[in-house]
C-alpha cells in the first residue's frame, strides 16, 4: 500500500514536523505546498528523502480558486514520480493522526478501491451546501478591482449566473475539503483538468470551489458509486466559518473507544485524522500519541490474548 501524503500548509513547521514523523514509513511519501504568502525558511528543517516541498508556490486565499490550484498542483507532483500510488491523501497544515501508522495502512488495504470523500448533490441545506455555491460570482482576489466590483453587484443582485450554461450537464457536488482518494481516481481528475477547461474556468470565480470542484468531478464520474464520507474529524458545533480547535475534551472523546465514528450531514463513519491542531498546541498532540499508543498496546494484547 503507497500512500501519497498531500500537505497544504501556511504555517505551524513544528505540527508538520510532528505529522511527518507519525507517518513517516517506506511506502509513504510527502508532497508539501507552503502558501506563498508564508516563510518557507521553518519548513525547510524539515528534511528527509520521502518529502517533497514543491518548487510552484501559489498565493492562496481561503475560499478562493488558488486553494484548488494548490490542491492540483500536489496531485501533479506525486503523479508525475516514477512510482505509482495506491492513495493520495489530502490533509491541512493543522491535522494531525488518530491512529498510527500502520492502522492507517491496514484501514486503506482492507477498503482497497473506496473513495473516501464528503459528497453531497447541490443544493443540500443540512449539508450546508445552498445553491449559491453555483450561482454567485467571486472574482479572486489576484484582481483585486474586479473583486470589490463583483462584491457590489452581487450583493445588489445583478451578477448570478446559470450554472447550468456552463456545466454542460454536469451536475453540481459539494462537500469538505479534505479526502482520500485513490491513484486512479486523481489519475481522472488530472485528465478532467486538462481536457475540461471550460469548466475549470467557471469554478474559478465560484464561492469556495475548495468544497465543489473535485466532488463534482467524482460526482459525475465512475468513482461515484464507490464513494464514502471522508477520514477527517472535524467539530462545527460553535458554528462559523471554521472548525473549532482540538481540546483536552476532544481527546478524551477520542480515547474512549478504539475507533473514532463521525456521524454528521455526510453520513457516519470511521475517521483516521483530526483538525485543528496547531504549533501552540503540541501539548495536545503528545495526548493523542500517548493515546494512541494505548490503543496499539490494547489491540496488540486482544491479539495475543485470542492466540493463547
Amino acid at each position: 500500500m503507497k500512500i501519497a501524503y498531500l500537505i497544504l500548509a501556511h504555517k505551524n513547521p513544528l505540527l508538520l514536523r510532528r505529522v511527518i514523523a507519525a507517518l513517516s514509513s517506506g511506502d509513504a511519501d510527502f508532497f508539501v505546498h507552503i502558501d506563498a504568502k508564508s516563510d518557507i525558511l521553518p519548513f525547510l528543517a524539515i528534511n528527509a528523502q520521502n518529502v517533497v516541498f514543491l518548487e510552484e508556490r501559489i498565493k492562496v486565499y481561503w475560499g478562493e480558486f488558488s486553494q484548488v490550484r494548490a490542491i492540483l498542483a500536489l496531485i501533479s507532483a506525486a503523479i508525475n514520480r516514477p512510482h505509482s500510488y495506491d492513495y493520495f491523501i489530502l490533509l491541512g497544515g493543522s491535522d494531525y493522526p488518530l491512529q498510527t501508522k500502520e492502522y492507517i495502512h491496514k484501514f486503506l488495504d482492507v477498503h482497497r478501491g473506496v473513495e473516501f470523500i464528503d459528497m453531497v448533490k447541490i443544493p443540500n441545506l443540512p449539508a450546508g451546501r445552498p445553491i449559491s455555491l453555483m450561482t454567485r460570482f467571486c472574482a479572486e482576489s489576484s484582481t483585486p478591482l474586479r473583486r470589490l466590483a463583483a462584491k457590489a453587484l452581487c450583493r445588489a443582485g445583478m451578477l448570478g449566473r446559470d450554472y447550468r450554461k456552463y456545466l454542460h450537464g454536469i451536475e453540481p457536488y459539494g462537500g469538505e475539503t479534505w479526502w482520500v482518494l485513490t491513484g486512479e481516481a486523481c489519475q481522472y481528475i488530472s485528465q478532467f483538468v486538462r481536457t475540461q477547461p471550460g469548466i475549470v474556468k467557471f469554478f474559478t470565480n465560484t464561492e469556495v470551489p475548495d468544497e465543489t470542484f473535485i466532488h463534482t468531478i467524482i460526482g459525475n464520474s465512475p468513482f461515484a458509486e464507490r464513494t464514502r464520507r471522508n477520514l477527517m474529524y472535524r467539530d462545527w458545533s460553535a458554528g462559523g466559518a471554521h472548525p473549532a480547535m482540538i481540546g483536552d475534551s476532544h481527546v478524551e472523546q477520542f480515547g474512549a473507544n478504539d475507533r473514532v465514528i463521525l456521524t454528521d450531514a455526510f453520513g457516519s463513519g470511521e475517521v483516521l485524522f483530526a483538525r485543528k491542531f496547531s504549533d501552540h498546541t503540541l501539548d495536545l498532540v503528545n495526548k493523542i500519541d500517548a493515546m494512541i499508543a494505548g490503543k496499539d498496546q490494547r489491540l496488540l494484547s486482544q491479539r495475543v490474548c485470542v492466540k493463547s
